[in-house]
């Protein structure tokens, strides 16, 4: 019997960019094996992709609900221990939920619900469960990252006094001015997608991005949103100021009509002796800024790292380290989770991480609602 951890996939199938970097990811460290699955909405089409890319197909089945009723007819020894949820955001709460009270392990892609509500229920089922649930805001898994994170947590640039993080996409740009083309993708559906756009797809990464490096919670924050179009029903840009339970504040800001943008993801945080800055797009070099040194910058695979960035890197020094490798390392992270093993709480995040970004978007969304005022997180 094999000693890797038995893997389901549920969405992800075709040419979702999604899909492929959680495979790949769950591949890397050969921890996993995917063994069960439900790619599509149709059958057919979900037994054809697993056939090209060369997974068994006797256990790709119909829907989720008969991959629950299958897997618990397995000895528990051969069914799924962990399923990866990738499929659009209104499905992430009742599968995840369903998953869970029967006992399975999850990997859910962000936002983990669709409202804050859902994100407290599953909170709570989570608790009953006793099982692991990772949220795979996948940048956290970027060794400089998690350098980052170490270097604030040992004091390195003092008290923090500034945070900025900015997260620049284009891609909404080219079919927002016509209401046929806004009308074709899932994102801009309030049904299928939630409350938010732009501060629910890319916001929250930057909003996590913030409590993860730093340490620290958000405590409130005033939100402006655009929605462009007085039909568009979706944030797909905004800005929000936010503050901590310290002197400190900072500034979130998001946009998916950034013409020419790509995945521009920045975070910058500034203390009394020195300041960090790591940006997506360039992300094995982590600035470290001084009053009184020269610039500084810090590459994985060196010995001055710490070892959490040192046990995400899998390369030597000088070989460049990217997004599926960032992910693979929250893969890696719950693999020890599922065996018990000990591991480092910045491995992955973690239920709570998911229920606190779906307050900053409910929170975000009622700030500009309610004439851009500040609003308390829970």
């Amino acid at each position: 019997m094999s000693k890797k951890i038995r893997l389901g996939i549920l969405g992800g199938g075709g040419d979702s960019l999604i899909g492929i970097l959680h495979r790949v990811a769950s591949f890397i460290n050969d921890n996993y094996q995917i063994v069960g699955a439900v790619f599509n909405p149709d059958f057919e089409t979900s037994v054809n992709f697993a056939k090209k890319i060369d997974i068994p197909t006797s256990r790709i089945y119909k829907d989720f609900d008969t991959l629950i009723e299958e897997e618990l007819k397995l000895p528990k020894e051969e069914r799924i221990q962990v399923c990866s949820v990738l499929t659009p955001n209104f499905l992430h709460f009742p599968m995840a939920k369903k998953l869970l009270e029967n006992g399975f392990n999850v990997i859910c892609e962000k936002p983990m619900t669709t409202t804050y509500e859902e994100a407290k229920i599953l909170q709570a089922t989570l608790e009953k469960a006793g099982t692991v649930f990772a949220v795979t805001h996948t940048y956290t898994g970027y060794p400089m990252v998690r350098q980052m994170r170490e270097m604030i947590k040992a004091g390195a640039i003092g008290n923090i006094q500034k945070v900025d993080a900015q997260y620049y996409q284009g891609w909404i740009n080219p079919i927002i001015h016509e209401k046929d083309k806004r009308s074709s993708t899932w994102r801009l559906d309030p049904e299928k997608s939630g409350i938010s756009c732009c501060m629910g797809d890319i916001g929250v990464h930057a909003f996590n991005m913030i409590e993860y490096t730093t340490g620290m919670q958000i405590k409130s924050l005033l939100a402006d949103l655009n929605y462009l179009y007085d039909d568009n029903k979706m944030d797909i840009d905004g800005t929000a100021l936010v503050r901590f339970n310290t002197n400190a504040k900072g500034v979130i800001r998001t946009s998916q009509i950034a013409t020419g943008e790509e995945n521009g993801l920045v975070i910058k945080v500034y203390g009394n002796k020195g300041g960090l800055k790591w940006e997506q797009e360039n992300p094995n070099y982590l600035y470290v800024l001084s009053e009184d040194k020269p610039l500084q910058v810090y590459k994985p695979g060196h010995a001055y790292n710490s070892d959490l960035s040192l046990d995400g890197t899998k390369l030597p020094p000088g070989h460049p380290e990217g997004i599926f490798d960032a992910m693979a390392n929250i893969y890696l992270g719950v693999s020890r989770a599922i065996r018990g093993e000990k591991y480092n709480d910045g491995e992955f995040p973690t239920m709570l991480d998911g229920v606190r970004s779906l307050n900053f978007i409910e929170s975000s969304v009622a700030s500009h609602n309610q004439g851009n005022i500040w609003v308390d997180l829970d």
